[in-house]
């Protein structure tokens, strides 16, 4: 899934060059005292690069000043399943991976890739962890997940400047968004950056309207196709998403010009040097390319609202993240299973937080551990929505469907936002799709 890697790393490599696909923490002294896991190298795959890989090291290397284990991280790239596959079957197996997607978790989990976690790293799960974040993680009833990094994907970015010209505040409810966007057009700028050249911020647009004008069990029903995509729910999110995607003054460059933007590129159009927007809707990861690639300070000239509720709903809470397995074929199962278990730990957490770049589903973890207000105000929020939050859909949804370029929900999304007008016709073509590849 290159969506949330390529919007994560496009600051990134701004700032960092990519480091080497394979980077070793060396274990440390023992310090006098011997380290049970002392001599043994644990290998670790995952999609991150650039600074992400930077941070993640951060937490291997404490897991080696813990356990006197070496480490090793392999960069998969986006293609996860497929690395992972070739490297099962050419018998180089890593033991853990961090797996961005429930889908591929759960494609894990049926091929028999997967051991169960420890009873340690359950309980750990179980008091530290909202339940929801045990669910993400199981598959018939096992856990095999562990929820290490999250995304919070319900944050609308803002100009404060913008606000102030046009005398607007951040607003309460989605229909007050649409007035306060036509405000700020008034005052003669754009109001929304839409970046609908990547299919995949579409879906996280419906997803936040869905949940909150649907309600969660919907949400729960359709991510796993109990419903079909022309239920009313579907058409009714779908009418509330056309209003804005058919409102001029609301899409900065129109719907054409929207179509020729890329996540990036919307983010630069509301915090680059020549603002044309002054809001973009994504998750907490825009921050880090307002702060690292324009220059923005984060909580001052760079700030964010919640998603707000629809129609009377509550206000949604989507996420994404980053589970923790541990592969049978890995050739070191023990240190696998303990770093599972370390990374359940609030201090585990804290190590990356600290760094930067990242927000924790963990509870336990001290909000004063993250560097800034901002990201302390966007971690409570996802602490504080418990078991209300919801995994990215699409995410859930199988590749053919819900990620993969030019086709199925992202492309049909795209087709709408072109031509808003036909909210059930939409909802129709997006049932065939998902009826064709679910039944896959």
């Amino acid at each position: 899934m290159m969506r949330r890697r390529t919007a994560l790393a496009c600051c990134s490599v701004l700032t960092l060059a990519l480091t080497a696909t394979a980077c070793g923490g060396d274990p440390v002294s023992a310090g006098g005292g011997s380290k049970e896991l002392s001599g043994q190298t644990l290998s670790v795959a995952g999609v991150w690069s650039g600074a992400e890989q930077k941070n993640f090291q951060k937490v291997l290397d404490a897991f080696t000043e813990k356990t006197g284990a070496r480490t090793e991280f392999v960069s998969t790239g986006d293609n996860v399943s497929t690395v992972v596959g070739s490297k099962i079957e050419g018998g180089n197996a890593p033991d853990v991976v961090m797996v961005p997607q429930v889908g591929v978790l759960q494609q894990f989990a049926k091929q028999n890739w997967l051991k169960p976690l420890s009873k340690s790293a359950e309980k750990s799960v179980d008091t530290n962890y909202a339940p929801v974040w045990k669910d993400y993680g199981s598959v018939d009833g096992k856990l095999y997940g562990l929820y290490f990094k999250a995304a919070h994907k319900s944050t609308v970015w803002y100009s404060p400047e913008a606000f102030e010209q046009a005398g607007v505040k951040p607003p309460k409810t989605y229909e007050e968004m649409l007035r306060t966007g036509r405000a700020v057009s008034d005052s003669g700028l754009p109001a929304f950056a839409v970046a609908g050249e990547d299919g995949w911020t579409l879906t996280d647009w419906f997803e936040n309207i869905y949940l909150s004008q649907a309600g969660p069990e919907k949400y729960d029903r359709l991510a796993r196709h109990e419903i079909k995509w022309t239920d009313p729910t579907v058409v009714k999110a779908l009418t509330t998403l056309g209003t804005l995607f058919s409102d001029k003054r609301l899409i900065a460059g129109g719907r054409k010009g929207a179509l020729g933007t890329d996540f990036p590129g919307s983010v630069e159009k509301v915090f680059g040097p020549k603002p044309q927007a002054a809001m973009v809707y994504e998750g907490d990861f825009v921050a880090g390319i307002a702060k690292d690639q324009f220059g923005r300070k984060i909580g001052e000239d760079a700030r964010f609202f919640p998603f707000p509720a629809v129609a009377g709903g509550k206000a949604p809470v989507v996420s994404g993240g980053d589970a923790a397995v541990v592969l049978k074929d890995g050739k070191n199962q023990k240190a696998a299973m303990e770093f599972l278990e370390f990374l359940a730990t609030p201090e585990a957490a804290a190590v990356w937080a600290e760094a930067g770049g990242f927000l924790s589903p963990n509870k336990k973890l001290d909000l004063a551990s993250y560097g800034d207000d901002t990201l302390r105000e966007t971690a409570r929020s996802l602490i504080d929505a418990g078991d209300a939050v919801r995994f990215d859909m699409s995410d859930q949804a199988p590749a053919a469907f819900g990620g993969t370029k030019g086709t199925g929900e992202w492309k049909l999304l795209q087709d709408f936002l072109r031509d808003p007008s036909k909210p059930s016709a939409t909802a129709a073509a997006l049932e065939g799709a998902a009826a064709k590849a679910y039944q896959g």
